[in-house]
């Protein structure tokens, strides 16, 4: 049986990422489903509202919408019903129970989210810290960290060390290279959250011949050996015994997954730093 599709438009007044990130999580439970996405971000206009419901029009399915323009919302509301496109307003149930719990009224602001706020700057302010500090650089600033991640290559490092400076966490992280000692100043780490991330030796074997394939290298090395990498890992793995560092094992995790367990973990030490 051919894979189904279906027409899904997200309509927002800001970037639409919250659209983006629910639909997309909701979407995955549906095997053999596919949506076909239409992002339509930064609708504030009725001008721009009409290119959208032409769109909807041209192309019928689900609308899920984020708009805090009443009149907006209303429209497109009306146009979907016109079109038989079922439709719906992400946020007005959380908004509801919000408003019902505090006893407050809103106060409508397209992309409020977004505001240049401290949160905001903290959250430049690590990504700027974690992309100097990626594979292994600078390695004298570790303890200026929030979280470093140390593992074998293709571990996911990088990728993790981002994901978490998008939440406000300054993250290095540091390679474990055959033949190559660590930078001292892991070893001697006080304030930062030190991570371990693993993975299965057949794992990391994919992904590094993936890497090699896309550089069109030979895969006749060290680097994808079977025997190699199972002794780099077993090398990482007492090394981080060795410190008592918490390990991930990242072989079926995704970066999000990962990344909300370090998150966790970096929380609760920061709360035990505290309270000392």
């Amino acid at each position: 049986m051919g894979r189904n599709y279906f027409h899904l438009h997200l309509v927002s007044d800001a970037t639409g990422e919250t659209l983006i990130a629910v639909s997309r999580a909701a979407a995955a439970q549906y095997q053999g489903v596919a949506s076909i996405e239409h992002v339509y971000p930064l609708v504030r206009t009725h001008d721009q509202l009409d290119r959208v419901i032409s769109e909807i029009e041209a192309a019928p399915g689900l609308v899920l919408f984020t708009l805090v323009d009443q009149e907006l919302s209303a429209r497109l509301e009306a146009a979907c019903k016109e079109t038989g496109c079922p439709c719906l307003s992400v946020l007005t149930p959380v908004h509801a129970m919000i408003q019902s719990y505090l006893g407050a009224v809103s106060t409508p602001r397209p992309g409020a989210q977004h505001m240049l706020n401290a949160d905001y700057f903290r959250r430049i302010d690590a990504l700027n810290f974690t992309m100097l500090h990626d594979d292994g650089q600078l390695a004298e600033d570790l303890e200026e960290a929030d979280v470093v991640l140390v593992g074998i290559s293709r571990t996911s490092k990088t990728p993790t060390s981002i994901y978490l400076a998008n939440r406000g966490i300054k993250t290095a992280n540091i390679p474990l290279v055959p033949g190559i000692s660590p930078p001292p100043q892991l070893e001697t780490l006080v304030k930062p959250l030190v991570v371990g991330l693993v993975a299965s030796t057949d794992r990391i074997i994919q992904i590094r011949q993936n890497r090699l394939l896309s550089l069109n290298a030979t895969d006749n090395t060290d680097y994808v050996d079977k025997d190699s990498v199972a002794d780099e890992m077993a090398k990482a793995r007492r090394l981080f015994s060795r410190h008592d560092w918490p390990v991930i094992d990242v072989t079926r995790r995704s970066i999000e997954e990962a990344s909300a367990t370090i998150i966790e973990w970096y929380n609760a030490r920061k709360a035990t730093l505290v309270a000392q």
